[in-house]
């Protein structure tokens, strides 16, 4: 794949190809943590988990009204039953129904022995203890039935599982009160550049603020991973080495930002040649082409850009994906939606791109997506307004208003 746009002749590696030999490079960690089920949220389940009782643990009522046995309906006949008393929700009616009576009970009690069906309040009449029910009552309904939901012993949840708030919800409700998951990433990061300064600092002539080490640490906020910021690295070869060695020998990853583009910089090349393996790449996509990848010892590492939109699009589209296999998370892919341009789009062939778009929905459910603004790699304010990538093939010469493209949205609401 040739870049139109690069006076390279060299070919580029395809968005796919590289996230397969990364894939293919990449081994869950191994080590198990047990968590109480509240810091369980967005955890990897590490081992499958099932119930130790029945959900429901008794029969009980789907909702309020009065329960009663089957077995004293007249057939299409109205017929009434004397009230014998009360069944709560947490204070079950003490006894058993008798034939003619009946136990007024409210969502979620337990149904009582000798009762076998409830028939919803607004259906009835009732005069004192007296209650009246109509000739099309209905038998056997409105009882959730004991394990309806899960029985005991029932798979609860699978691995390996990102558990969500609904997870930890239907563990609670069979009383599970921790799980074992996979163990944190250690991740560790860092810029590099002596152009970059620290925020709170007055700002040089060629110097720029360092904004790369904010977005990835929002990027990195995950309850899979456990960061920590090393700060900036200086153009200096020395240091840069130690810090390298010394970060491979306490994480599990390493990402930087600026130096992956060895043309810059060929020191950082010779660095990461001597004291590991890692291969730098250029991928036909945009923003993003220079990216390097491999191992230090026996620590991931990845070398993102220095632009801040490059950093945000390959993190997004080449990291997260090996972090999640890292983590042991199930494979999962980006949702993708078909939109209608209601902007021209520029494009060259050449490469895949991932422009920064404005996704909406009209009246009639149809998608539609313009450009934010532009698309140059160093421009963040179009990234900040954006709520999705318009996804460009590599042999597309641009879109005009009317056509359909492809759209990954930034989040489920728009």
């Amino acid at each position: 794949m040739i870049d139109a746009c690069s006076r390279e002749a060299k070919q580029l590696l395809s968005l796919k190809e590289a996230l397969e030999r990364i894939k293919a490079a990449i081994q869950p960690v191994n080590g198990t943590e047990k968590v109480m089920l509240n810091n369980a949220l967005g955890r990897v389940l590490a081992e499958p988990v099932y119930s130790p009782i029945n959900i429901p643990h008794d029969r009980n009522a789907a909702m309020d009204g009065y329960a009663f046995a089957s077995s004293d309906m007249t057939q299409k006949q109205a017929f009434a039953l004397s009230m014998v008393g009360t069944s709560w929700a947490g204070r079950p009616f003490q006894g058993q129904l008798k034939p003619g009576q009946c136990v007024r009970i409210f969502t979620g009690a337990v149904v009582p022995e000798g009762a076998d069906s409830v028939i919803m309040q607004e259906h009835v009449q009732v005069q004192e203890q007296n209650i009246h029910f109509p000739e099309d009552t209905k038998a056997h309904q409105n009882i959730r039935e004991v394990g309806e939901d899960i029985k005991q012993g029932g798979l609860l949840c699978a691995h390996p599982k990102l558990l969500t708030a609904v997870d930890l919800g239907l563990l609670a409700s069979a009383g599970i009160g921790n799980v074992t998951v996979r163990r944190p990433i250690k991740i560790a990061f860092f810029s590099t550049g002596d152009e970059l300064t620290s925020l709170g600092q007055p700002l040089e002539s060629g110097k720029i603020y360092d904004s790369n080490r904010y977005t990835l640490n929002g990027l990195l906020a995950d309850a899979c991973f456990s960061v920590v910021d090393l700060g900036v690295i200086p153009d200096d070869k020395q240091k840069l080495e130690d810090s390298l060695i010394e970060a491979s020998k306490n994480y599990d990853v390493i990402i930087t930002t600026g130096g992956a583009s060895v043309g810059e910089a060929d020191y950082v090349k010779e660095i990461l040649e001597s004291c590991g393996e890692v291969n730098f790449w250029k991928i036909a996509i945009k923003p993003g082409k220079p990216l390097a990848f491999g191992k230090i010892g026996q620590c991931y590492f990845f070398g993102l850009p220095g632009n801040p939109v490059a950093v945000i699009a390959t993190f997004q589209q080449i990291v997260t994906p090996a972090l999640k296999q890292l983590s042991g998370a199930p494979y999962s892919k980006p949702l993708q939606l078909t939109a209608t341009c209601t902007s021209a789009i520029k494009k060259a062939p050449g490469r895949q791109e991932f422009q920064r778009g404005i996704l909406t929905q009209d009246d009639n459910g149809e998608f539609l997506v313009a450009s934010s603004g532009k698309q140059g790699s160093h421009i963040l304010s179009s990234m900040s307004q954006a709520n999705c990538y318009i996804v460009l093939p590599s042999e597309c010469k641009g879109m005009q208003v009317g056509d359909k493209v492809t759209v990954e949205p930034f989040s489920l609401f728009i």
